[in-house]
């Protein structure tokens, strides 16, 4: 009786230490806010209001709009834009080069991330002022792209992974509705390159796209809803 009266007590002790751990670990979605609105001087932080706009909601075409984007989704990334040492960032830019998102992201804590990821994931994106389709002439190209791939070059359709709105799967694939056509389309390139590296998945799709595949499709997932 004494051993399993010790077993037990051990258990709850443990069970309270995990719990307090998991409270500890739950990202702040205020300080998250703080960070993204104002940055950190003191550890040179920007602030990432500047490029993709008031609660993520993006106003300039070469940054995406991350709100409501998923946190797990937001976090690995800003883990992908960082270098560790001398091992180059998985996410970099053309050519090979850093991203202007690496020397924001290295600054970053664990705990940074996680808090920014999540303020991220509440805020809902504003369909009214986010980015549409704007090209009639390869809309029916790229609705076939989305819904159906490209078979004979064994191109997956792309509403498989991001949902057949573009809403993606949180944690797993982004929401690409709304989002600008020429930010996808780089994106697209850059996996097809292998200059961003962080999804071999994503590199063997685009790497059997041509650059009017790539257009039309970045184009069409802009305007769903």
């Amino acid at each position: 009786m004494l051993v399993t009266s010790g077993l037990l007590l051990g258990s709850s002790l443990l069970g309270v230490s995990y719990a307090a751990d998991v409270i500890v670990s739950k990202p702040d979605a205020a300080k998250g806010e703080q960070l993204y609105t104002n940055g950190d001087s003191s550890r040179g932080i920007l602030a990432c209001v500047t490029c993709h706009g008031p609660g993520g909601n993006s106003t300039l075409p070469a940054n995406p709009n991350l709100a409501g984007m998923s946190h797990e989704y937001i976090a690995k990334q800003l883990r992908d834009f960082k270098s560790e040492g001398n091992d180059p960032p998985t996410r970099a830019g053309a050519d090979g080069n850093p991203s202007a998102m690496t020397a924001i992201a290295n600054p970053l804590t664990e705990e940074d991330i996680k808090n920014v990821s999540y303020y991220l994931a509440l805020q809902e994106l504003n369909y009214e002022t986010a980015a549409t389709a704007t090209n009639v002439e390869t809309m029916e190209r790229g609705q076939k792209i989305w819904r159906a791939g490209i078979a004979e070059r064994g191109v997956p359709a792309c509403a498989a992974c991001h949902s057949p709105n573009g809403a993606g799967i949180p944690a797993l694939f982004p929401r690409l509705a709304g989002q600008y056509p020429s930010y996808l389309e780089a994106q697209l390139k850059l996996f097809r390159s292998n200059d961003r590296a962080n999804s071999p998945m994503m590199h063997d799709i685009a790497d059997r796209m041509s650059d009017n595949d790539i257009s039309a499709v970045a184009d069409y997932a802009a305007g769903l809803r």
